[in-house]
């Protein structure tokens, strides 16, 4: 008999959490050991649990789906992570696959295309969104992309985080919710191509999209 294939679920969303684990734990040789509804928990579950696979998603609060990604593959690199998004722009895809996410699927995929891939990762094999592979394709053989602009509220919120703010702090600074400024982070994380505050922050400042408050 197979070995079971274990799964943790992540996505801030609970019906889409509710969702993917009626469609995985219908198949006998997956099963789907946790769920988590932000970053934080992802990554705990993902450590303590060691599932196969994580289905990770992009926007979650307290650590996007980018971070949460690069943590668990840098502390528990025998656990892959196929992206599970809304998301089809070339910066989140940059970001994701450079966090060390080993698939890529759209969550307008058939059904059918999400258990293969969950099989397929664990058997080594990655698996890319047909329209995110024409979209790799298409920057492979066309001119070199330009990265998207930040944002002046991006910008104020990149400042502060080289600041060495919190999320709560910069959230209080800028009167936003600690959602919101997560959801600020990612975009940045996404449009830099970076996987963590402190190399947006580098990159950051090496493209003088910011520059360090001396007074903070």
């Amino acid at each position: 008999m197979a070995q079971t294939i274990r799964v943790l679920v992540a996505d801030d969303h609970a019906v889409v959490r509710a969702g993917l684990r009626e469609l995985l734990d219908e198949e006998p040789d997956i099963q789907v050991v946790g769920e988590a509804r932000n970053g934080r928990e992802a990554l705990d579950l993902a450590l303590g649990q060691r599932p196969d696979v994580v289905v990770m998603g992009v926007s979650m609060p307290i650590l996007c789906g980018i971070e949460t990604t690069r943590h668990i593959r840098s502390a528990a690199p025998e656990v892959r992570v196929l992206a599970l998004t809304a998301h089809d722009e070339d910066p989140y895809i940059d970001a994701l696959f450079r966090a060390g996410a080993s698939d890529y699927l759209l969550k307008t995929a058939p059904e059918l295309d999400l258990r293969r891939a969950v099989r397929a990762t664990v058997a080594g094999q990655s698996v890319i969104d047909p329209l995110v592979a024409t979209r790799l394709l298409a920057r492979l053989t066309g001119p070199a992309p330009q990265r998207d602009a930040l944002s002046e509220r991006e910008r104020e919120v990149l400042r502060l985080a080289a600041s060495g703010r919190t999320n709560k702090q910069i959230g209080a600074t800028l009167h936003l919710s600690d959602r919101t400024v997560q959801n600020h982070l990612a975009n940045i994380y996404a449009k830099l191509g970076v996987a963590s505050r402190t190399e947006a922050v580098t990159v950051g400042l090496q493209r003088s999209l910011i520059t360090l408050d001396p007074a903070a």
